[in-house]
């Protein structure tokens, strides 16, 4: 009974067995796979270069002084609103009206010595004319009549002398009123103040550099961004063409600018070369303010409704195991001749369907216009694929 029982048990366990060699032995041997794909779509593609800058305002006119002295007197601030004329600033005027009557002393010095120089030479022109009159009746030496002839050229010499002096004290008499107007600082255009750099009571001297007090933006409703774009894609940049732009005080909100300069002074920074590229913005609303960083993409190239193929796609390669489940014949793979030819490889009913051979055009990093090839629109192309285990 027993030993019946045992039977039975071995026969089942080898049964198993086999039963497990023979599962193993005729499974499926057919590898399958899991495909991420994408379709290929209509819409529009903008091709950019993309850069960073700095707005500022289009018109900035830094406002010094050409005079030495304390500030007794600011009359403006921060984002106050001036007009072409305006006092914002006062320097110590009394040191400027001191020398202005010192040098009004001294041209009133120098016209009275022009007053008696003439006097002097009609003296002498009196002289020379009674030495003549008595030289005509040889009454004296004719040295006399020399004498009295240098002695008027001389008395002539020193009037033009004080009339040089009354010109030179006049000249200084000028130059002294205008260093006294010059204490009155003044805005030169209508625009806003952006920067003061001075307070009352500060001290500033004028040497051989003129300080600045004030900054003035003529107009904040019009910006601009100076930014540096890489001589890589220079060739790409030119007048009028359209920069969106973002900025971190508003990183919802997309900006519209213009390229309106191309400089050709190129600038060198730690072996990159790169061009400024000037960029005019319009700020009606007030909302930039300069200084600020903003991330622009300039506009190089736009397709509008054309075919779409995802970047991605044109990365993918499939390995030889995959070949192997379409006995694909890589040998009718086209040889690619520029950068503007790639392979797609298409799926359908989630299996590897086929490869077509393509020409791209414009691209915007993620997706990139269709110029030539048998695709259409819908076709699922392979982005990656995956062995299912």
């Amino acid at each position: 009974m027993i030993a019946g029982i045992k039977k039975l048990i071995l026969l089942a366990i080898i049964f198993g067995i086999g039963f497990g060699v023979y599962k193993y032995v005729t499974r499926d041997k057919t590898v399958k796979y899991s495909f991420t794909t994408a379709e290929v779509t209509r819409g529009d593609i903008v091709s950019t270069v993309t850069a960073t800058g700095e707005l500022s305002a289009v018109d900035v006119v830094d406002v010094g002084t050409q005079v030495s002295g304390r500030i007794e007197e600011i009359y403006v601030d921060f984002n106050s609103v001036v007009r072409a004329g305006q006092l914002i600033a006062l320097i110590d005027p009394s040191v400027a009206r001191l020398e202005l009557r010192e040098a009004e002393a001294s041209l009133a010095v120098y016209q009275a010595n022009v007053q008696s120089a003439q006097a002097s030479l009609r003296d002498a022109e009196r002289k020379l004319k009674r030495n003549r009159e008595l030289l005509a009746k040889k009454l004296i030496a004719k040295s006399e009549v020399d004498t009295s002839e240098a002695d008027v050229e001389m008395k002539r010499a020193s009037l033009q002398e004080a009339q040089s002096r009354v010109t030179q004290g006049r000249a200084q008499v000028e130059r002294k009123r205008t260093d006294l107007n010059y204490t009155r600082i003044t805005s030169p255009i209508n625009g806003v103040v952006i920067d003061r750099q001075v307070d009352a009571g500060q001290t500033v001297a004028a040497g051989y550099q003129t300080p600045t007090l004030f900054q003035i933006a003529k107009d904040l409703t019009q910006m601009q961004i100076k930014t540096k774009v890489d001589e890589a894609d220079i060739g790409q940049i030119a007048d009028g063409q359209r920069v969106t732009f973002r900025i971190d005080a508003f990183p919802e909100e997309e900006f519209i600018g213009r390229v309106v300069q191309v400089r050709i002074a190129p600038s060198t920074s730690d072996g990159v070369v790169t061009y400024t590229v000037i960029i005019n913005v319009d700020n009606s609303d007030l909302k930039l303010k300069p200084g600020m960083t903003a991330n622009v993409a300039i506009e190089t190239q736009r397709q509008n409704n054309v075919l779409r193929i995802p970047v991605a796609s044109m990365r993918f390669t499939p390995t030889e195991e995959l070949l192997q489940t379409i006995s694909f014949d890589t040998s009718k793979l086209a040889e690619k001749k520029s950068m503007h030819e790639a392979t797609l490889w298409i799926e359908r009913d989630g299996k590897l369907q086929g490869a077509v051979d393509v020409e791209t055009g414009i691209s915007d990093n993620r997706w990139t216009q269709l110029t030539k090839g048998k695709i259409s629109e819908g076709d699922k192309l392979i982005l990656n694929a995956q062995v299912v285990k």
